[in-house]
């Protein structure tokens, strides 16, 4: 039954794809990021649904779509460098299979990136992608929230739709990624059209910003705690009553503490002392070996380059003998560790140079939605007034997702790189509403100057 219910919603989007053919390209970005292949049982998990959605966004708005607005940016000719670079180390890679399979998804995720900002040429567009990104995590979202108020969750325990520890399914990945788009949720309340401005929509909102908060304690992420802490830091520049804010915000956790589970605290102590961790002390090892692995091949050593590593690190043991303990201080050899980050994933898997193209795209993104912010912060009209806040949220979800890809390995994440896709559409629709308006103020000075000619040799 789950599966007929999921072929007929995508066979119906398929349809009216035909009068809309952006309908597919909302389509892909649904099913890359749900993959109801996975959830499906039997019909569907033998169907390459997520090819034909590739192949109808593509194909769709090549020979269907209106290309007026289509601009082709720097951001995303560094996303096409980055991809032809990784092409070239997975042809060298260490492990050729493993990287095989890596490259496999990851040239699907840089491409519709690419792709992506080639159809957001209006803003129906821009705010219909930001809303199926929001409700495709949120359908995630909204199940694990509930798993976690009904005492289902849990480090590693905690099962969402699929039980596949990949991808967005990851518990860190799913808490940063839920983390970062709530700002996004709040534009779409304050600002969108898709959905009228009614109670049961800020009720909605309400709902899910609470279940984004929840994720991070129901799969016990260390890294969705940090991104808490990063949204709330983010927030005090748009607050206007800021001292309100801190002190609200410090009474809500108060609050909250007391129905946190006692594994909780104990996952969250760790941060703080991460000698005590196994999985924690192996990250600083991981870095280390990286940062010496690429000493000597700073062109990177293609995906999954991690599983050359070795090393021995020590860890306290404790031991229980009646009501005395005892740390034993053990060394553990261990080997073929994943990076844990995001930084240190593009160091060894693409060098120096890949290092820097990752972070100069985003970087860069930051950058251009700060410039977003100040040219139309100011603006009081209503086609307009929505860009800055769509900026500043777009700038937050990046600079949340930055912070928790420190701490593990999404330097390829699909949705974050649709995310950067987003930015790049709306930079270049405001750059071409800017230029209609400077066509259109040139035009208007000319009547003027012309008239005031006419009058002039009228009056002589």
């Amino acid at each position: 039954m789950m599966d007929l219910v999921l072929l007929a919603f995508i066979g119906f989007v398929l349809v009216l794809g035909l009068r809309r053919p952006f309908l597919w390209v909302l389509l892909y970005v649904y099913i890359d990021i749900l993959a109801p292949q996975r959830i499906g049982y039997s019909v569907i998990a033998t169907m390459p649904v997520s090819l034909i959605a590739f192949a109808a966004a593509f194909g769709g708005w090549l020979a269907l779509d209106r290309k007026e607005g289509a601009r082709f940016t720097l951001r995303q000719g560094m996303m096409a460098a980055l991809l032809l670079y990784c092409w070239w180390t997975t042809s060298n890679a260490d492990f050729p299979t493993e990287a095989a399979t890596k490259w496999d998804w990851v040239w699907k995720a840089l491409l519709f990136a690419i792709f992506l900002p080639l159809t957001l040429t209006t803003r129906a567009r821009i705010e219909g992608l930001g809303t199926v990104l929001v409700l495709s995590v949120a359908t995630i979202v909204i199940g694990t929230g509930m798993k976690t108020v009904l005492g289902g969750g849990g480090y590693e325990n905690l099962k969402f739709f699929v039980n596949d520890n990949s991808g967005i399914y990851e518990s860190s990945t799913l808490a940063t990624v839920a983390i970062g788009l709530i700002p996004l949720i709040w534009w779409i309340v304050r600002h969108g059209t898709i959905f009228p401005r009614h109670w049961t929509v800020m009720v909605f909102a309400v709902a899910l910003t609470f279940a984004c908060l929840l994720v991070p304690i129901g799969t016990e992420a260390r890294t969705g705690l940090l991104c808490i802490a990063a949204l709330a830091g983010l927030m005090l520049r748009y607050t206007k009553r800021r001292l309100l804010f801190v002190a609200g915000a410090g009474m809500l956790g108060l609050v909250a503490l007391p129905f946190l589970p006692q594994s909780y605290y104990q996952r969250m102590a760790t941060i703080a002392a991460p000698g005590g961790d196994e999985s924690a002390s192996t990250r600083v090892a991981v870095w280390e070996w990286t940062i010496n692995y690429a000493s000597k091949n700073p062109f990177g050593g293609g995906f999954d380059a991690y599983r050359s590593n070795r090393f021995a690190y020590t860890m306290p043991v404790k031991k229980v003998d009646g009501n005395t303990t005892s740390i034993e201080y053990r060394e553990v050899v261990d080997e073929g560790r994943a990076f844990h980050s995001s930084i240190f994933e593009m160091l060894g898997e693409q060098g120096w140079p890949g290092l820097i193209m990752w972070f100069s795209l985003h970087l860069l993104g930051l950058w251009q939605m700060e410039r977003l912010q100040r040219r139309w912060r100011d603006a009081e009209d209503e086609g307009t007034r929505w860009i800055a806040p769509l900026a500043g949220a777009l700038q937050m979800g990046a600079a949340i997702y930055l912070i928790g890809a420190t701490f593990q390995g999404i330097a390829y994440q699909p949705v974050m790189l649709m995310l950067v896709g987003l930015q790049v559409g709306l930079v270049t629709y405001c750059r071409r509403i800017d230029s209609e308006r400077t066509t259109l103020e040139r035009s208007v000075a000319r009547r003027e100057a012309v008239d005031a000619k006419m009058r002039s040799a009228v009056a002589a």
